[in-house]
């Protein structure tokens, strides 16, 4: 519907669609990429900005889809010009950290080498190293909510499938 209605006055007053959609909420956005070995480690990227480690990817930025967030960053932080894969998870995030509530998106970056990964440039100033990490490994190092994620886009992997999470834990 491209109006709302209201009563004033009595009367009823018609909304315009711009009014309409200013009251919309507003959700921030996240993509990222998982990349791995044939052993089912993960690439993790250690930020110089922040403690936790994090998979390459970032904000969603205005008038940008989740894609081209992953394509930007794969070239911001590690140097790297790759085709994004197929949406492993879709993770709904409540506020937290006084952050708003957000959605994040996770793609498949396929499996990687060694060679692969000594091939990244870690962008100065934002990454300090980039490794291979077990999930064991990587839970000592990334935020809950990611670890979790992190399992459940491994086993979408394995699955073939999307699959939808509410703060990081599988819903469907």
């Amino acid at each position: 519907m491209s109006t709302a209605s209201s009563s004033e006055s009595g009367g009823t007053r018609v909304l315009p669609v711009q009014e309409y959609v200013a009251g919309l909420a507003r959700k921030r956005m996240a993509a990222g990429v998982l990349f791995r070995d044939e052993r089912g480690r993960v690439v993790l990227v250690e930020p110089s900005y922040k403690p936790n480690w994090e998979i390459p990817g970032g904000a969603v930025e205005a008038d940008e889809s989740p894609w081209e967030t992953v394509r930007r960053e794969l070239v911001e932080e590690i140097g790297w010009h790759r085709p994004v894969g197929r949406l492993l998870v879709v993770d709904y995030v409540r506020p937290q950290d006084h952050r708003p509530e957000g959605v994040v998106f996770v793609f498949d970056g396929g499996v990687l080498t060694d060679a692969d990964v000594a091939a990244m440039v870690p962008s100065p100033g934002e990454i300090r190293s980039i490794g291979f990490y077990t999930l064991a490994q990587a839970v000592d190092r990334v935020k809950p909510l990611l670890a979790d994620r992190l399992a459940v886009a491994l086993a979408a992997v394995s699955e073939g499938a999307t699959v939808l999470c509410e703060q990081g834990r599988r819903i469907g």
